[in-house]
C-alpha cells in the first residue's frame, strides 16, 4: 500500500514562522509589518498572493540569512518531530513537506528529518548572495497552491492514502483532496482550522495513533 503524509513546516514541524524571523533580521518596523501580513494570510483574512511579494520586497533576504533561519528551524524543531517522522517512515509512510515558506530555509530541517521531498518556494540570489527574487509561478505563493501540489503528487505517485498535517488555512484547503486532514494546534490555534479539521493534534506524535489505525 502506498501511503503519503505531508507536513506543513512553519508552526508545525518547527515552532517558528520562517518569514517572520527573516523579517525580524530586517528590523522591528519591518517585522511588525510582515508579521501582520503573515497572520492575515494564515487566518484566511486575505489571499496569500496579496501578501507574498509584499513581504519579500520588504525583507529582501540574503542567502546567509536563509541559512540562519534554517538553523532556527532546527533549534526550535517540534519536540516529537524526529521520533514521529522516523516511526512513520518505518511503517511505510512517505513523508513530505509542503510549505508556503522558502526552500533554502527549509532544506536543513528536511535533511535532519530524513524527508527527501520538499515542496516550498524557490528563492533566487545574486552571485554575492543578495536577494534577486522568487519563483512567482510556484503554487504556494497563492491561495489554492497546496491543493494544487497535492493533486500533482497524487497524479504522480497514485497513493492509496494521503494525509495533510498543518496549522493554517492554506493547509485546510487540501481537505477535499486528501483522505484525512489533521490540524496541528500545538503552537497556534487558528479558529477556522480548529473548527473545520477532520482531526486535530497538539503534538506530532499524536498523529501516530491516527495513522496506525488506517
Amino acid at each position: 500500500m502506498k501511503k503519503i503524509i505531508a507536513f506543513d513546516c512553519d508552526s508545525t514541524l518547527s515552532a517558528i514562522e520562517g518569514v517572520d524571523e527573516l523579517a525580524r533580521l530586517a528590523g522591528n518596523d519591518i517585522f511588525q509589518l510582515v508579521e501582520n501580513l503573515t497572520n492575515q494570510a494564515m487566518n484566511g483574512e486575505v489571499p496569500v498572493e496579496e501578501v507574498f511579494a509584499r513581504r519579500l520586497d520588504l525583507i529582501k533576504p540574503t542567502r546567509q540569512q536563509c541559512a540562519d533561519i534554517g538553523q532556527m528551524y532546527l533549534d526550535q524543531i517540534e519536540p516529537t518531530a524526529r521520533e514521529t517522522i522516523a516511526s512513520l517512515q518505518k511503517t511505510g509512510w512517505e513523508c513530505l513537506i509542503i510549505s508556503g515558506g522558502f526552500a533554502p530555509c527549509i532544506e536543513a530541517l528536511a535533511l535532519e528529518l530524513g524527508i527527501k521531498r520538499v515542496e516550498a518556494v524557490p528563492l533566487h540570489f545574486e552571485a554575492d548572495g543578495s536577494y534577486r527574487g522568487f519563483d512567482e509561478n510556484y503554487p504556494t505563493t497563492r491561495d489554492g497552491g497546496k491543493p494544487e501540489i497535492i493533486a500533482k503528487i497524487k497524479a504522480e505517485l497514485s497513493p492509496d492514502l494521503t494525509i495533510m498535517v498543518g496549522d493554517g488555512v492554506s493547509d485546510l484547503e487540501t481537505s477535499p483532496l486528501v483522505d484525512h486532514f489533521i490540524g496541528y494546534l500545538g503552537y497556534v490555534t487558528r479558529e477556522k482550522v480548529a473548527a473545520n479539521c477532520m482531526h486535530s493534534v497538539k503534538k506530532l506524535s499524536e498523529t501516530l495513533t491516527l495513522t496506525g489505525s488506517l
